[in-house]
């Protein structure tokens, strides 16, 4: 029975829902890789929008800005200019179809 139920799913694409997902901050900063403090000066720093009035509250677009923030990091740029590598990445993108 439990066969023929399975050949009625179809295969789902995970991508198409990613813009409904929004994490904490203590989420992102396990993502990221960083601190609860540098994710806060990061986004005061770098004006990433956030939602949530006692906890912030990020979207994906908000974790992409902070995952390149952290390469251009780690790949030797201050804070400055990661925070301007990653909107200019950012704003140049191809958006992925």
């Amino acid at each position: 029975m439990y066969d023929k139920a399975a050949d009625f799913l179809e295969p789902i694409d995970i991508s198409e829902h990613l813009d409904k997902i929004e994490l904490y901050l203590g989420q992102v900063c396990q993502i990221a890789g960083i601190s609860k403090m540098q994710l806060d000066y990061w986004t005061n720093k770098a004006q990433i929008p956030t939602k949530g009035k006692k906890q912030r509250i990020y979207d994906m677009d908000a974790l992409e800005t902070v995952m390149l923030i952290k390469q251009a990091k780690d790949k030797g740029l201050n804070l400055g200019a990661a925070i301007e590598a990653a909107r200019t990445f950012r704003a140049t993108k191809v958006p992925v179809a």
